[in-house]
């Protein structure tokens, strides 16, 4: 009979639920692959080699997931074999994982045990994910869960929450399959509960407002090496802007206006993403424009890990600036934002946030703490390829149900969309150059997901590394 490699088998197992993962329907069935990677990872072997198996999967798991990355440096570095470079991020997500696992495997021996306590500190790696100037929280168990109602349940502990479900679901199938009943009882109740939750949510009722999004094709990557005139992208959005209706707020997209002199030629009232337009300033922000004055300007919170943060950049300036030279863009950071604050714009609200900042919960929950009526989402998606475009999308759209909020979309490339508050998208412009009359509700109130943020969900994993640790104690001799 032929055995297969460990390597290969983890590997394998990463990619399984790596699809499970993409942007499909079918994504809910992630706790049956993640079931199997945990029980193969879990066997009583020394930590070492358990680290190793999630060392293989994690990396695998990576690679899939995000394998529009390849493409990405392809084109960023003119030579499509530089896509390899992407090869590094996955190793390094990979050995995240594994240092979970020689801890797990260090904690606890028992191959159930080990299970429970490798899907509890798999979410808590999730969390850790949001955390930092590197931060990168784009693989979330919980967004797999968005096909189904149960998706609902982020607005009491946020996406992390349904990365509980996730990892407890799969945790309670490898009790099952060990002859352990009562962990599977339990989940198979959590599932009908949150099912009924999400079935029974119905749309809030709030006055309505009225916006022009857009999506336009600027070449990105021409933009960002200034082979693209300010004045040529800036009659893209002016163009596109013509057809605007009265009481419509004019939104556009990521780093629309580049100078001073651009934005006095907006139009009045409206909402822009502004990349450094005044003298001296890297900025990426957003700012509201009553045609006379800006009346408020939020920044981004998250500038993008080496696209707009580069770490050490002075202390290894040699580096840096080679790639600087070899693909003709400036390689200067951002940057963060030292608050978040939300805009006002005759008389509403918005919680503005920009591109990469949407796959963070907390910079839309800390909007909507402050009193956003509407969240908006000014987005440069030309950087993306495949499903990375898609999977920037979903994440969106589960920012609107954690906070109860309508998500305004207004794109380069991408999806252009306006979302109503169970994430549900109303209005969609995914293909060429338009524009959306969006119409949407100013909503208010506060969900459990923003008074507590992800602690309900740091508490649960917590409990299932606990009940690991539990079973571990009980299967001891004496």
């Amino acid at each position: 009979m032929l055995r297969l490699p460990a390597p290969l088998i983890a590997a394998l197992l990463g990619v399984s639920l790596a699809l499970c993962s993409l942007p499909q329907d079918w994504s809910f069935a992630a706790p049956l692959p993640l079931a199997a990677l945990l029980l193969f990872a879990a066997q009583p072997l020394a930590a070492r080699a358990v680290a190793a198996r999630m060392w293989w999967a994690g990396s695998a798991y990576s690679a899939v997931h995000l394998w529009w990355l390849t493409a990405f440096l392809g084109k960023l570095f003119g030579f499509p074999p530089a896509g390899a470079l992407a090869l590094a991020l996955y190793a390094i997500e990979g050995a995240f994982l594994a240092a979970a696992a020689v801890l797990g495997a260090r904690l606890v021996r028992g191959a159930v045990a080990r299970v429970w306590v490798l899907a509890g500190l798999w979410v808590g790696l999730e969390w850790l994910r949001f955390l930092g100037p590197l931060a990168f929280p784009w693989p979330t168990l919980g967004y797999n869960l968005l096909p189904t109602p149960m998706i609902q349940v982020a607005d009491l502990g946020g996406v992390l929450l349904g990365s509980v479900i996730v990892a407890a679901t799969a945790a309670a199938l490898v009790s099952f399959w060990l002859d352990r009943r009562a962990p599977l009882l339990v989940m198979s109740a959590v599932w009908v509960a949150a099912l009924a939750y999400g079935i029974t949510r119905t749309p809030a009722q709030g006055a309505e407002g009225r916006a022009l999004l857009q999506r336009n094709t600027i070449d990105t990557f021409a933009r960002a090496s200034r082979q693209l005139d300010s004045d040529e992208q800036f009659a893209t959005y002016l163009n596109l802007s013509r057809g605007r209706q009265p009481g419509e707020v004019v939104i556009w997209s990521e780093s629309a206006i580049q100078r001073e002199d651009l934005l006095r030629q907006a139009p009045a009232g409206g909402l822009y993403g502004a990349m450094g337009f005044l003298p001296g300033e890297r900025a990426n922000r957003v700012v509201a424009w009553d045609g006379q004055q800006v009346t408020s300007n939020t920044d981004k919170a998250r500038p993008v890990p080496f696209g707009e943060y580069y770490p050490l950049r002075r202390a290894a300036a040699p580096f840096w600036n080679v790639i600087e030279r070899t693909i003709n863009i400036s390689l200067e950071s951002v940057p963060a934002a030292t608050s978040l604050r939300p805009l006002t714009l005759e008389g509403v609200t918005y919680g503005a946030y920009v591109c990469y900042d949407s796959v963070f919960p907390w910079v839309a929950r800390q909007l909507s703490n402050k009193g956003a009526q509407v969240l908006v989402n000014a987005s440069n998606d030309g950087w993306y390829d495949g499903w990375g475009v898609q999977q920037h999308f979903l994440m969106g759209r589960v920012r609107a149900i954690e906070n109860r909020r309508w998500v305004l979309r207004s794109v380069n490339e991408g999806v252009a969309a306006v979302i109503d508050d169970l994430g549900r998208p109303r209005q969609v412009l995914d293909r060429g150059e338009g524009v959306i009359h969006a119409r949407y509700r100013l909503l208010g109130g506060q969900t459990l997901y923003q008074r507590l943020g992800d602690l309900p969900a740091l508490l649960l994993a917590a409990l299932m590394v606990l009940y690991g640790v539990r079973l571990n104690r009980a299967a001891r001799p004496g």
